[in-house]
């Protein structure tokens, strides 16, 4: 296989949510482009989500650490950050080790809560939108399509997302633990996104029946107040309407903080001290840090979820080490498909150069014979190109098994292309050593044949 895929990301067991707001990605339509355009890649799709910032692209016949180093500095400047930062945070995969990494993610083996269904969404709308914008290609294509069936497949499987919570769940629990009954309480969702849908339906089966919902667009805000029963509001409002709540969950797409400090000071005179609590599940984080140093205010982020998600974890062990088993059989049915692509030029060329031979040969027979039908030239064409590809037959099934395993595509597609020179490479007469020399002029290869059949 060719090693040309890689993956570069950082998530949140690899960086704390004040590094992954440095680098979230939240212009991805000219993101993906301007990679395209400054680093040597072919094909690229960006993951940004709360948990986690990932490329997956193709780099073109450069080093993979040339490749790799490329895109991060692209990556770093992109978001005006350092890239020495980036570089002590990020993980990197290539080849295989990339394509196993992505079924993990699609399959949400790799998600903060194990099983959680979000991530699969997240990576379908980065997917559908590298594709509007061309960036997915062929490998990309492929590699997307087969996560999404691998991700079916152990849902199908497995029990991994039968005791699943999500991000919202967990925000919601940990509001319990704070009030205890949440039912006298009264709550604001700022956005209205698929993170926030989850975070009402919990709060309203928790008994919470006052929600408001403030969002950038107002039409999006009154379908989900609609469906759930909420009062929907311009975010512009949300300032104002901020002291009638108890429980404010946040999660917009902002890259930048929509609550600010000085905003819950004056709230919470008005409430007269009376406690709040905020849980921001955005990154970009939507809620000013210093919000948490005002007394009766108690803000957690999306890392401080991660106790609440880690009680629900120990029941799905067994099926994650059966969805890992599937991951790892679907890679290495990935990997045979890579295999594939690679040799499929070689195939191309092997087919090409047989049937040039049989036409040149047959053109010289025409000439020998002299005239002949169109009927006849046509049967003699037909066998002509029939015995080349006949001819071609076993060397390709044997080519197609052996680039299968594991480390041998690459040598056995060279060995093809030297051995029929798909190159046309120049042969130094010094390579002539005897008769039965391997390599010869075509011309000498009848000569070659009548000896043998006379030393026979």
């Amino acid at each position: 296989m060719n090693k040309q895929i890689i993956l570069i990301g950082l998530n949140h067991r690899t960086a704390g949510v004040d590094v992954r707001e440095k680098f979230a990605l939240t212009d991805l339509e000219n993101f993906e482009q301007g990679l395209m355009a400054h680093c040597p890649v072919q094909e690229c799709l960006a993951l940004s989500t709360c948990n986690r910032v990932e490329i997956v692209a193709v780099a073109r016949k450069v080093p993979t650490a040339e490749a790799m180093d490329a895109v991060v500095q692209y990556w770093a400047g992109a978001c005006n950050g350092s890239a020495e930062l980036l570089m002590e945070n990020i993980y990197e995969y290539s080849d295989l080790e990339a394509v196993r990494h992505i079924f993990s993610v699609a399959s949400s083996l790799d998600s903060m809560v194990m099983g959680e269904p979000q991530i699969l969404g997240q990576l379908k709308d980065a997917y559908r939108s590298a594709v509007d914008k061309g960036t997915a290609k062929t490998i990309v294509n492929r590699l997307l399509h087969k996560s999404f069936s691998v991700a079916k497949r152990i849902r199908t499987e497995t029990a991994i997302a039968s005791s699943a919570v999500s991000i919202s769940y967990a925000a919601v629990e940990l509001a319990r633990k704070i009030f205890g009954d949440l039912k006298p309480t009264k709550a604001m969702l700022v956005g209205a996104g698929e993170m926030a849908e989850l975070a009402a339906m919990h709060l309203l089966r928790n008994g919470v029946k006052d929600i408001i919902i403030a969002n950038r667009t107002l039409s999006r805000a009154k379908d989900l107040a609609e469906s759930l029963g909420g009062e929907p509001i311009q975010i512009e409002a949300m300032p104002d309407r901020l002291h009638e709540v108890d429980i404010v969950i946040s999660s917009t797409g902002s890259p930048v903080a929509v609550i600010q400090a000085k905003d819950v000071k004056a709230v919470l005179r008005k409430r007269k001290n009376k406690p709040m609590f905020f849980i921001d599940i955005a990154v970009p984080r939507d809620i000013d840090p210093d919000v948490n140093t005002l007394d009766n205010v108690y803000l957690y982020d999306i890392d401080d979820l991660k106790e609440v998600v880690d009680e629900n974890m120990a029941q799905r062990q067994g099926e994650a080490t059966k969805a890992r088993a599937v991951v790892d059989l679907e890679t290495a049915t990935f990997g045979n498909w890579l295999n594939s692509l690679s040799l499929q030029p070689t195939i191309v060329d092997l087919v090409g150069k047989a049937e040039d031979v049989a036409q040149r040969e047959l053109a010289k027979t025409l000439r020998k014979i002299g005239p002949v039908d169109e009927r006849t030239r046509d049967a003699l064409e037909r066998l002509a190109l029939s015995i080349a590809h006949k001819s071609l037959h076993e060397p390709i099934c044997f080519l197609k098994r052996r680039t299968q395993e594991e480390g041998s595509a690459e040598r056995f597609i060279d060995l093809a292309r030297r051995m029929f020179n798909l190159d046309d490479e120049s042969v130094p007469d010094s390579a002539h050593l005897d008769r039965k020399s391997a390599v010869c002029a075509p011309e000498d290869i009848e000569q070659y044949i009548e000896i043998s059949k006379k030393e026979q």
